[in-house]
C-alpha cells in the first residue's frame, strides 16, 4: 500500500463527513425520549470490559458518583469481581445486545476491552449518541482511529480516552516548567519501558485447548478472524499479538509520549525509523528502538523522539554520575534541552531536573500555574459529558493524533522499513510499500458498520 489514494487524513476526514461510513447519528435527545437526564444528574454508565483494567474504570466511574447501570464482560471470571461489587448493575455478554436493548437508559459508555474490540464497540456507541471513554491506545489501525475520530466529531458528544496521565498534575507542571524556560529549547526526548511483560516475538501455537467454559471465546474474538482458543492469547497475553494489541509501542506510549505531544504540538512526524530484534509474522518483536522525526512547527524547532522498548535505555545523562544507578527507573522520559535535562515518570509523573541545584530552585520558585488541574481522569470524563469541558484527551483534539502519531511507529516496525510521511495531510509518501493489512483492519460478518 503505496499509494496516496487511501493515506491521506485530510481526504479521509472529508470523505466521512458524509453518510460514507453507514452510520446514523441520532441525537442524544430523541434517543432519551422521557428518560433523558438534565446535565446535573447522575449518570446511568455502561462498561463494556470490566475485568483487570475494566474493574479499575468501573470503580473509576462509581467513585466520583455515577450510577453503574449495565456491565458487559465475555468472561465470567474475570468480571467476576465487578460483578459483586455492583450486583444490582444488568448484566451482558454482548455489547451489542446491551447497546442496542438499553439505549433509552444508557448515558455513558466505557470500553475497556483488549485493543482490537476498541473501534466496534466505539463505533457503535458513537452511533447511538452515547458519551464514549475508551482505554488507550485509542484503536489498533490508523483507520479505525479515523474512523473514531470522524464518527466523534459527528456525533459531537463527549469523549476521552484512558490515557490518565493527561488528567494528572504531573502533565501539566512539566509543561509550566518547560514553558519557564527551565531546560531551554527542546530538541530530542528520549522514552525508555520494561515492557513487554507479556510474550512476543512467538509464533502462532499448534496445539488444541479447549476454551475455559466461563469464556465465549467467539464473542472474546469479535472482530478478529476466527482461530481457536489458546492461553497464549487470553486472558492476558493478547497485547503482543497483531490481530489483538498494538506491543509494547501501543500499550506504552500513548502514556508516555503525551506530555511531550502535547507541550510541543508535536502532530504528525515527517520520518519514522525502526530498529527490532527479530520480526514474526503474527507478534510484536521482543524489543525496539524507534526514531520519530517531526518538522519545526511555529515557533518550535525540529525535534527528535526517541522511543526504546523491551528494557532498553537511553544512554546515561552527562548529569547522572558514573556511581549512580541509571536508568532512574524501568520505564521514564528525558526532555533533553539546550540548558538542561527533564526526567518524568511514564505518565509525566514527578517531573526534576537532573542539575539538582536548579531542580531546588524551580521547587522553591515555581512558576505560575497556567494549566488548570483536574479532579482526575473519570470527574473529567463525567463532567464532560454533562456538559462541561471537553476531556483533555478526547477523541478529535487530543486522543486522535496522539493515538495515530503512535501506531505509525508500529507501520516502521512491521515492515522493518524507513517511513516517510507528509505532516500536514498524515498520508505516507510513495516510494514504501506498506500491507494494507497494517492499515486497515478487516472486520468478521456482524461486526463492522
Amino acid at each position: 500500500m503505496t499509494s496516496k489514494t487511501n493515506f491521506s487524513r485530510r481526504d479521509f476526514v472529508r470523505a466521512s463527513g458524509t453518510a460514507g461510513l453507514g452510520l446514523s447519528i441520532v441525537p442524544r435527545h430523541v434517543l432519551g425520549g422521557p428518560r433523558h437526564r438534565a446535565p446535573s444528574d447522575t449518570l446511568n454508565v455502561a462498561h463494556i470490559g470490566v475485568g483487570g483494567m475494566g474493574g479499575g474504570d468501573v470503580r473509576g466511574m462509581a467513585g466520583v458518583g455515577e450510577n453503574i447501570y449495565a456491565l458487559c464482560d465475555v468472561d465470567e471470571r474475570q468480571a467476576s469481581g465487578s460483578w459483586s461489587a455492583f450486583p444490582r448493575a444488568k448484566r451482558y455478554r454482548d455489547f451489542r445486545t446491551m447497546l442496542w436493548e438499553e439505549a433509552e437508559n444508557i448515558d455513558a459508555v466505557v470500553i475497556s476491552t483488549p485493543d482490537h474490540t476498541h473501534t466496534a464497540a466505539g463505533m457503535l456507541s458513537l452511533s447511538l449518541g452515547k458519551p464514549t471513554r475508551i482505554q488507550k491506545p485509542l484503536a489498533t489501525t490508523i483507520w479505525e482511529v479515523r474512523q473514531l475520530m470522524a464518527a466523534a466529531e459527528r456525533a459531537g458528544v463527549a469523549t476521552q480516552m484512558g490515557n490518565q496521565g493527561h488528567a494528572q498534575d504531573g502533565t501539566r507542571q512539566v509543561r509550566e516548567w518547560y514553558e519557564a524556560g527551565a531546560i531551554g529549547e527542546i530538541r530530542r526526548v528520549e522514552y525508555w519501558t520494561n515492557r513487554p511483560i507479556w510474550p512476543q516475538a512467538i509464533r502462532r501455537p499448534t496445539e488444541a485447548h479447549h476454551a475455559p467454559p466461563t469464556l465465549d471465546w467467539d464473542l472474546w474474538l469479535g472482530p478478529a478472524a476466527d482461530r481457536p482458543y489458546h492461553p497464549a492469547y487470553a486472558p492476558f497475553n493478547w497485547r503482543g499479538w497483531w490481530d489483538f494489541g498494538t506491543g509494547a509501542l501501543g500499550d506504552i506510549a500513548c502514556h508516555a509520549m503525551d506530555a511531550a505531544f502535547w507541550t510541543f504540538d508535536l502532530g504528525t512526524p515527517e520520518r519514522i525509523s525502526a530498529e527490532s530484534t527479530p520480526l514474526f509474522p503474527e507478534t510484536a518483536p521482543a524489543a525496539s528502538r524507534i526514531e520519530y522525526d517531526f518538522p519545526a512547527r511555529g515557533d518550535r524547532p525540529a525535534v527528535r523522539v526517541v522511543w526504546r522498548d523491551g528494557n532498553l535505555s537511553p544512554p546515561r545523562p552527562e548529569e547522572v554520575p558514573d556511581d549512580a544507578r541509571w536508568p532512574f527507573e524501568a520505564s521514564g522520559q528525558l526532555w533533553i534541552g539546550t540548558d538542561g535535562t527533564l526526567f518524568a515518570g511514564i505518565y509525566g509523573e514527578n517531573p526534576r531536573l537532573l542539575d539538582a541545584a536548579r531542580d531546588a530552585e524551580i521547587r522553591a520558585n515555581p512558576p505560575a500555574e497556567k494549566y488548570p488541574r483536574t479532579d482526575g481522569v473519570y470527574a473529567e470524563f463525567a463532567a464532560a459529558c454533562k456538559d462541561g469541558p471537553p476531556a483533555g484527551s478526547n477523541f478529535v483534539e487530543h486522543a486522535g493524533p496522539l493515538t495515530e502519531m503512535v501506531l505509525f511507529g508500529n507501520l516502521s516496525v512491521r515492515s522493518g522499513r524507513e517511513v516517510r510521511i507528509d505532516p500536514d495531510t498524515g498520508e505516507i509518501l510513495d516510494g514504501v510499500s506498506i500491507p494494507e493489512r497494517y492499515v486497515k483492519a478487516n472486520y468478521r460478518s456482524g461486526w463492522g458498520w
